[in-house]
């Protein structure tokens, strides 16, 4: 709410005389202010969701998972989900809205590095066991070359991801089997540049890493055909239901 005060010119009578006079009066006049724009249930819930999960990305990687005859490491999951929550918010409200979650992303995972950082340079405490606070450190401690990694590889492989996703859209609504094909198309193409960018600047000239970067693409491609599509699937069907939209 806010006060503003305005003149007006009136005119006053005064009983049954005829007599017209003119005054100045203040009138304190109050405005209601235009409420600030919500933002969309959706929205906000994805957007929770896709900070925590740029947190955790980096903590699950340090376990590799097999699949079959590929062994992988574990954060794919939780960075196909960066892919999936991204794809569903360009589907839902634009490229635009995307690339502001992916951007916004980088605070989360900042202050969660940052953290860490903090934490592992106090002293632990006296009760700890040693076994713990060795295996703490091992999960957590990266060297700066991975550390510096990630975000890099994070970046420019979401932006990418959001922008074959959305271009290959078109003038229409894009829904239906092609949401999925282009979903699986982007996250597929994108995968292989995080691949690419992560291990390059993370192992580069520490071993040979040809093995590495194909079973590593070549897992996230696969994982990107199987599991992305459906998933975005389900996160534009949510956005869109009475449950979470109402």
């Amino acid at each position: 709410m806010c006060f503003a005060f305005c003149t007006a010119r009136v005119k006053c009578r005064a009983g049954a005389t005829s007599q017209a006079r003119a005054g100045r009066i203040v009138i304190g006049c109050m405005t209601d202010a235009a409420p600030a724009p919500a933002i969309p249930k959706p929205l906000f819930a994805y957007a929770l969701l896709y900070g925590g999960m740029t947190c955790i990305a980096g903590v699950l990687g340090f376990k590799q998972v097999a699949l079959g005859p590929l062994a992988v490491e574990s954060g794919i999951f939780a960075f196909l989900m960066l892919v999936v929550i991204s794809s569903s918010v360009a589907q839902l409200y634009g490229a635009a809205t995307a690339n502001r979650m992916v951007r916004w992303g980088f605070v989360p995972l900042a202050l969660s590095i940052a953290l860490i950082f903090v934490v592992l340079s106090l002293p632990p405490a006296p009760t700890m066991p040693a076994a713990n606070v060795s295996a703490f450190e091992q999960v957590l401690s990266q060297t700066p070359r991975i550390m510096a990694a990630g975000p890099v590889a994070y970046f420019v492989s979401l932006w990418l991801n959001v922008r074959i996703f959305s271009a290959l859209r078109g003038a229409g609504d894009g829904g239906g089997w092609w949401m999925l094909a282009r979903g699986a198309i982007a996250s597929a193409l994108s995968q292989v540049v995080d691949t690419l960018i992560f291990i390059t600047l993370a192992f580069y000239g520490e071993f040979p890493i040809g093995a590495l970067l194909l079973g590593q693409a070549l897992a996230k491609v696969v994982l990107s055909i199987v599991l992305v599509p459906p998933l975005i699937a389900l996160l534009v069907r949510l956005a869109r239901s009475r449950w979470l939209a109402g």
